[in-house]
């Protein structure tokens, strides 16, 4: 008799449990995409918003804000919480979240409604992107070491890339523009939800999920002279993809006169899309050679874009937009590189929260004063300031690394 499970047996199972976890790797994947999508669809919404309710701009760029601020609190307090709780009850939590976020936008009559709905999917997004990206890593083939980072890099700006531009494609051409796109994003959380179900724990639960939740920032006196530089590129990058996130439709239809919806989400697509596909031809780069010629790019792009709308030529804004795509890409993979490259092992955690707080604060802050400028200067004296203020803080960041660049040639070898 028998008294365990026999050798084919057991190769069975585990033959199984590879393939699971196998499967698993790019379903996470792609729910990583999905949720930063969702987050992108409300852009090319936002003129819509802004006519049926008549808010003004400033009230926009804080609406699009509040979501900063959600992503950038669930960042902070919950970012470890999937190394206490397990990856996923918190993706699953987050899932939840979004739905109910999905939901207001469903039903929203008013801006308070879409400012509620805004503020709760930044926390779903938060938890969602921190716990995918450590289940990414526990999922990682042993055969591809490296795979994990670059879906993590690719995925938010594939995910903002698509969602706008789906997004204006269905307010263009479908029914309902404020409500159809959010009922097919509910649609996709529903296999997110069996996704996530099925996906094996790789992360047992353990003690200490209360005390994780205390945000942790850092920036050790000792890696400061490396991060000088790096700060104004990242600044520049997040501030441009706050723009275009939030007025980049209203500059297309109203300096540009694109007067499709569509056109509002190609304008983040062109920027964000661009990005995407930097960070995986690039991503095999070291952030060192990245940094100067990425600010260059940003710089440039930015320059050529707002020429392109002083002189209403759709296509020299286009090609503006794309340049300072592979700019903002390439700074995104220098900045964070250089971050991994320089913190010690037990200081990573602590300075990528800072890094988070200096990307979004650059993303939501200038957002706000560009609002608040467009409502007292109007939108196309307001676009060419904030252009000409991302032109320089890229400028700054070129020259920091170039100065930084020859102390080291006069030093040695870097």
């Amino acid at each position: 008799m028998a008294v365990g499970p026999s050798v084919s047996a057991v190769s069975s199972d585990e033959g199984r449990h590879r393939l699971l976890r196998g499967a698993a790797f790019p379903h996470a994947a792609a729910v990583f995409v999905v949720f930063l999508a969702a987050s992108s669809v409300p852009s090319p919404l936002y003129p819509i918003y802004q006519q049926q309710w008549h808010f003004s701009a400033w009230v926009l760029t804080v609406v699009f804000a509040l979501y900063v601020v959600g992503l950038l609190s669930s960042l902070l307090v919950i970012g470890a919480l999937s190394d206490h709780l397990g990856r996923r009850p918190v993706l699953a939590a987050a899932i939840a979240l979004e739905m109910v976020a999905l939901v207001l936008f469903l039903i929203a009559g008013n801006v308070v409604a879409l400012a509620a709905a805004r503020v709760l999917q930044g926390i779903a997004t938060g938890a969602a992107t921190t716990t995918l990206s450590a289940t990414l890593v526990d999922l990682e083939p042993p055969h591809a070491r490296g795979r994990a980072g670059v879906v993590t890099s690719v995925a938010p700006l594939t995910g903002l890339a698509l969602g706008a531009l789906g997004s204006g494609a269905l307010v263009e051409f479908g029914p309902a523009p404020t409500r159809l796109v959010y009922a097919l994003l509910l649609g996709a959380m529903v296999p997110a939800a069996v996704v996530t179900a099925l996906m094996p724990e790789t992360s047992p639960r353990r003690p200490g999920a209360v005390a994780s939740l205390r945000p942790r920032a850092a920036l050790p006196a000792h890696l400061r002279a490396e991060i000088v530089p790096v700060v104004p590129a990242m600044i520049a990058g997040w501030a441009l993809a706050g723009l275009f996130l939030s007025l980049g439709p209203s500059v297309a239809a109203q300096l540009l006169g694109l007067q499709s919806r569509l056109a509002g989400g190609v304008v983040v697509t062109l920027l964000a899309g661009t990005g995407a596909l930097t960070v995986a031809v690039l991503r095999s780069r070291s952030a060192s050679s990245l940094l100067a010629p990425s600010s260059a790019l940003l710089g440039l792009g930015v320059l050529t874009a707002l020429a392109g709308i002083m002189a209403d030529l759709v296509w020299l804004a286009a090609v503006g937009t794309v340049v300072a795509g592979f700019g903002f890409g390439g700074s995104a993979l220098a900045t964070f590189g250089t971050f991994a490259r320089i913190a010690r092992p037990h200081e990573r955690s602590a300075v990528f929260a800072s890094a988070n707080i200096i990307n979004y604060l650059g993303n939501s802050v200038p957002a706000v004063l560009g609002g608040i400028a467009v409502t007292t200067m109007g939108l196309r004296t307001a676009t060419e300031i904030y252009a000409l203020a991302i032109t320089a803080i890229a400028a700054a960041a070129l020259l920091l690394r170039l100065n930084q660049l020859r102390a080291s040639r006069r030093r040695g070898p870097e």
